[in-house]
């Protein structure tokens, strides 16, 4: 409906690689995307700790800014299962930071 009325939209995904890797299929196949939130490096360590769950990262790096498109089957990426399933039995602890103002309120990412 966006694209009918020449609207551009902005895909939010903050859940992880994978599922970015999805929504980056979605772009690509999207006229009227003009940029994909992405959460690489935003509480979550590393950008090489978020980008583990792939057997070659390098389709998902960004070069001046863009994502080049991706070519191979699927989501364009290989996923490493035997990485996917040894995360899957760890108790993930890990929470988003929670901002606040200077007064203490909360504040928006």
């Amino acid at each position: 409906m966006a694209e009918t009325y020449n609207v551009d939209i902005a895909p939010h995904c903050p859940i992880g690689p994978i599922s970015l890797a999805a929504c980056l299929q979605l772009d690509f196949a999207t006229p009227n995307v003009l940029i994909q939130e992405q959460i690489i490096g935003l509480g979550h360590g590393s950008k090489s700790e978020f980008l583990k769950y792939f057997v070659d990262s390098s389709p998902m790096e960004a070069k001046d800014g863009y994502i080049e498109l991706m070519t191979k089957p699927g989501l364009g990426v290989e996923i490493d299962e035997k990485a996917v399933r040894a995360a899957s039995k760890k108790i993930n602890r890990k929470r988003f930071p929670e901002w606040t103002h200077k007064d203490g309120s909360f504040a928006e990412w």
